[in-house]
């Protein structure tokens, strides 16, 4: 174990709001045990199912050619002690696997979604857990634009609102929306961009040229997850923000992630990939991976309050490459994936063991 790694971790980089319990984690780098000298490519995604088993998608085509034969599979099951349950995924009849594996998502009712973000993947994909084809949102290669009903273009992420059935999408990297379907029909319900403004095509917007950030989403719009109280949280990594909706799409408030973060100084200039709630019944805290800065944010999910922050550039346990994804299981404990192709090869998924809740020191 990295001592210096952990206290880091353990202390916190820096406590905004002094005096307020905040999480506690502990990087666990015996976790994953992956099987047969397999080899992972980029770790896009994460997603927690309700067994607490651990799905992971990686990349197997950004593998160096010499590591090309132990490629493991792009879909990879854990169970919560990290032992390996079973592994699929790939080209097959019926469906169109993406060019480029982006997103997975374990919804509760034990189907498994995946979606890419290659130039031509305008489709999400709906599997059992055993990988079994279900069903296709979108045809590959078809999207005409953010107002196109049918398809999707290059969707980031997808998450399931169980007591309405709906399928919200990060639609993400080639439109600019949140896009909303019936999990079991696959019909298209509705959809919203920034601030709840209709999506629209055209030039990219700037992160930084509006003091209330851009009218419209900065792509890419890298993830989507839903609270238990009807909350929509859109991570919209190019505008360097969370924003907040109603179910219907009513803009509530937003969030600006590291906007003092500017390229080259600050790698590509986005930030806001990912997000996660903690796993207490009231979702206290919201947790937002921070791509650019290389770091994890704990907030207040109510006041949007920043509480802490862990995490550096590296590639020992609890440091971070380029961020990704990252999940939550029912005890608390994260999971976060990275995609850096270079030296240093961050191609993996970590676990951080939830400690519990202590005082802030400073």
């Amino acid at each position: 174990m990295h001592r210096t790694v952990v206290g880091l971790i353990l202390l916190s980089a820096l406590v905004v709001a002094q005096g307020r319990d905040v999480p506690r984690f502990e990087p666990d780098p015996s976790w994953p045990r992956i099987p047969n000298d397999w080899q992972f490519g980029e770790v896009s995604s994460v997603s927690i199912d309700a067994q607490d088993h651990v799905w992971v998608l990686q990349r197997p085509g950004s593998l160096e050619p010499a590591e090309k034969p132990r490629a493991a599979p792009p879909v990879v099951e854990f169970d919560a002690a990290g032992t390996f349950i079973q592994a699929w995924g790939g080209p097959g009849p019926g469906y169109e696997w993406p060019e480029v594996e982006h997103g997975i998502y374990a919804d509760p009712k034990g189907f498994v979604w995946i979606g890419g973000n290659g130039e031509k993947d305008h489709q999400i994909l709906k599997f059992t857990r055993g990988g079994r084809f279900v069903s296709q949102i979108g045809r590959a290669g078809q999207s005409k634009g953010n107002a196109d009903t049918a398809n999707l273009n290059r969707p980031a992420d997808a998450f399931l609102h169980e007591a309405t059935n709906e399928l919200f999408v990060a639609d993400g990297y080639g439109n600019r929306r949140i896009a909303v379907f019936d999990a079991g029909t696959g019909r298209f319900k509705r959809m919203w961009g920034a601030f709840g403004n209709p999506p629209t095509d055209g030039p990219p917007a700037s992160a930084d040229a509006d003091p209330k950030g851009a009218p419209q989403f900065v792509q890419p719009v890298h993830a989507v997850r839903v609270s238990r109280d009807g909350l929509v949280y859109v991570s919209d990594r190019g505008g360097k923000r969370v924003q907040l909706f109603r179910l219907d799409g009513t803009y509530v408030s937003q969030v600006f992630i590291g906007r003092e973060c500017r390229a080259p100084a600050c790698g590509n200039g986005t930030t806001a990939a990912s997000t996660a709630f903690s796993a207490d019944l009231g979702q206290r805290f919201l947790y937002v991976a921070n791509r650019s800065q290389a770091k994890l944010m704990v907030f207040d999910r109510r006041t949007l309050t920043l509480l802490d922050e862990f995490g550096r550039w590296g590639s020992a346990p609890g440091e971070f490459g380029t961020l990704h994804h990252m999940n939550i299981d029912s005890k608390g404990n994260l999971y976060t994936t990275e995609v850096t192709p270079l030296q240093p090869v961050n191609r993996r998924v970590q676990k951080f063991a939830f400690l519990g809740l202590a005082a802030a020191t400073r």
